[in-house]
């Protein structure tokens, strides 16, 4: 790819760090890390449309922004946003179910032409993002907007003339509305006056655009009108540990000098009633989300459960019998332990296996098994953390890719030189290498110049993407509380994500690999992120609330595959039902117990969902994790999972899993 070739200023204010975030890997920390890695782009070239010194913000619900010769749509919850050749369209996209996808489609109903003939992305946080209109090399104006936020906030770098495409009604002191293809939109202007479709803007002068929400009467919409007055310009992140969780603090910052004290902000269903204290209007959007309430505030700030990091079962209540049969497998297991893949998610993932085995050996006090597993895990993760293991072999090896700021193995996967799935494969390296360094500060002293590295290129935190080498947060998104997996997300439904357990594995992972090096700043950011993620995939993936009316037509309990404007039951990989709700149970590790919660969706949940998984019977893609899944359903599951457990066909089994740790899974569950 190329590197940022594009150049220019913005006038937008950059939000300040917020005080409750500390810096995670930043560049005093990763500096000589990087330098020690060979340094190779490694990724097919693909345009980039940058502000000169921007780190490309792969994995970002707005990366289609930044990637690409052609404009891609976003979905800046509630609405969509798309660049246009001279503008941007905007849109409230209407909610259709079918079977099996809930749309959410870009709909352009509102356009503002500025008279630009290109755009760039020129500032970014982890939830908005402002672009950069430019006539040629002059700077036109900004446009800003975020997640959470209906606001379309465009700010005149130069007194000039713009033009909607529709008649603006009722104008009083520069506010008024519009309707078309059925959405009623309000335009708010400041340093700026209205003329039908004319939008006369000062230097510096805005006008701010928003969907008006149905129902909303005359004096609903002057408030929401005084709320808008200000454009946006940025979101700050910051989190904490509170005692009912993991809190997250979004604020939506405006532009300075105005008359508006809050503005207009839209919660997700997982933020809960009183994400946005109590600035809720009674009015609300219809969206795939289901019906969310519109807010006056200055930020949203929302707790999720807590979830503790694990890295091992409890095995302390099997009987004698269940140990004997486990220490039996465990044996069969561990001698005919497969060789280890080389390409950075199977090789991940073999590790990952082989890790789990090693804790159930410890546990078993199986010291054999523990130290051959222990020699060949330790031989094998040494020979990937060698920093310059890259310049004498073509695989088990990382390179820093210079140009698009990421790390990637040489034998990569699944798109992972173009920054796709990188928490998914990092995620199952770091969870072995905390599983076997977990005693051995020493061994972890020596694989963190490359596993801080893997660390940093998913969890970097300056506060204020002041980073020189990885973005924030690549891919964690703290508005939506999950993770996006595409990096360049050149798509028309914006990003993706299908796998929330690997996601939340990644942050389970990166916890374990952050105690075990002794690292509390990383482990606290790994935390937060284990309990938004985990939050994420009970109420959005697993057991997703579908009762509203919106989704009549949708025919599933469980969604496993979202984007920025749809829903999908389906996968990349497979349309058989074990493939559509394994994906949302793999690898199944201990902190998986989370789906066996009331939030989960409780036993008969977890049935029905098991029942349409193996329909077909239990020789079917990721069965041995619908298996596992089973047990968490009840004692008397438990035991019927156990006894296909027993009988499943090796072959079948997932190359992350083994006999070993699926039997052991399945009798923890029985015992508790």
């Amino acid at each position: 790819m190329s590197a940022c070739t594009s150049e220019g200023s913005q006038t937008t204010q950059t939000p300040s760090r917020p005080s409750t975030a500390s810096t995670v890997l930043g560049d005093s920390t990763v500096a000589p890390l990087v330098k020690a890695l060979p340094q190779k782009s490694i990724a097919p070239a693909t345009t980039t449309k940058l502000a000169k010194g921007l780190i490309p913000p792969t994995n970002k619900w707005y990366s289609g922004l930044a990637f690409g010769a052609e404009s891609f749509a976003v979905f800046p919850f509630p609405i969509s946003f798309q660049e246009t050749a001279t503008g941007f369209s905007a849109g409230l996209p209407p909610v259709t179910a079918t079977e099996n996808t809930l749309f959410g489609e870009n709909v352009p109903q509102v356009t503002l032409d500025v008279g630009a003939s290109t755009a760039v992305v020129s500032r970014y946080d982890d939830v908005s993002v402002t672009v950069e209109h430019r006539k040629g090399s002059t700077v036109i104006g900004h446009t800003t907007i975020a997640e959470g936020s209906p606001l379309v906030s465009y700010v005149a770098a130069s007194s000039q003339t713009t033009t909607l495409d529709g008649q603006v009604a009722s104008t009083v002191a520069g506010r008024g509305t519009l309707t078309v293809s059925g959405q009623e939109w309000a335009v708010v202007t400041t340093g700026g006056s209205i003329d039908g479709a004319s939008v006369k803007l000062d230097k510096g002068g805005s006008v701010v655009l928003f969907p008006v929400p149905s129902g909303a009467s005359s004096s609903q919409l002057t408030k929401l009108m005084t709320a808008a007055e200000a454009p946006l310009t940025g979101v700050t992140t910051a989190y904490k540990s509170v005692s009912k969780g993991e809190q997250t603090s979004l604020g939506y910052t405006t532009a300075s000098g105005s008359k508006a004290q809050s503005t207009i902000v839209v919660p997700l269903p997982h933020q809960g009633s009183d994400a946005a204290s109590t600035g809720c209007t009674g009015l609300t959007y219809t969206t795939i989300y289901g019906t969310v309430p519109v807010c006056i505030s200055s930020g949203l700030t929302f707790t999720t459960a807590a979830v503790e990091a694990t890295g091992e079962l409890d095995l302390s209540k099997l009987s004698s019998s269940q140990k004997a049969t486990l220490k039996s497998q465990l044996e069969v297991d561990v001698s005919s332990l497969p060789t280890f893949n080389t390409d950075t998610y199977y090789g991940g993932k073999s590790l990952y296996r082989a890790a789990m085995l090693l804790q159930i050996a410890r546990q078993l006090g199986d010291s054999a098994s523990a130290k051959t597993l222990t020699t060949k895990l330790t031989t094998e993760i040494s020979l990937w953390m060698e920093p310059d293991g890259c310049t004498t072999r073509g695989q088990e090896c990382f390179v820093y890719d210079p140009k698009l700021k990421t790390i990637v193995g040489l034998v990569n996967s699944f798109g992972s030189e173009l920054a796709n799935d990188h928490h998914f494969h990092y995620g199952y390296f770091l969870y072995a290498a905390g599983v076997v360094a977990q005693n051995d500060p020493a061994l972890a002293k020596r694989w963190a110049p490359v596993m801080n590295l893997l660390a940093a290129d998913i969890a970097t935190n300056t506060g204020d993407q002041s980073g020189t080498y990885f973005p924030d947060t690549r891919a964690y998104d703290p508005y939506f509380s999950h993770a996006w997996a595409s990096g360049y997300s050149e798509f028309n439904d914006g990003n993706n994500q299908e796998s929330s357990s690997e996601a939340v594995n990644a942050w389970n992972g990166l916890a374990l690999w952050a105690k075990a090096s002794g690292d509390s700043g990383l482990e606290a950011e790994a935390n937060w992120m284990l309990s938004g993620e985990t939050a994420s995939a009970l109420a959005y993936y697993v057991n997703p609330d579908l009762t509203g009316s919106e989704f009549d037509g949708f025919s599933h309990e469980l969604v496993s595959l979202n984007w920025g404007g749809k829903r999908d039951y389906a996968t990349w990989f497979s349309a058989a039902p074990s493939a559509i709700i394994g994906i949302q149970l793999i690898p199944m590790s201990p902190v998986s117990t989370y789906l066996g919660t009331e939030a989960g969706g409780g036993s008969k949940h977890i049935i029905s969902l098991v029942d349409t998984a193996l329909s077909a019977g239990t020789n079917v893609t990721l069965a041995d994790y619908v298996l596992m899944y089973e047990s968490l359903a009840g004692t008397s599951s438990a035991d019927a999972a156990l006894a296909a457990a027993k009988k499943f066909p090796s072959a079948s089994i997932d190359n992350g899993n083994s006999r070993t740790y699926m039997l052991a899974f399945i009798m923890a569950q029985q015992t508790k």
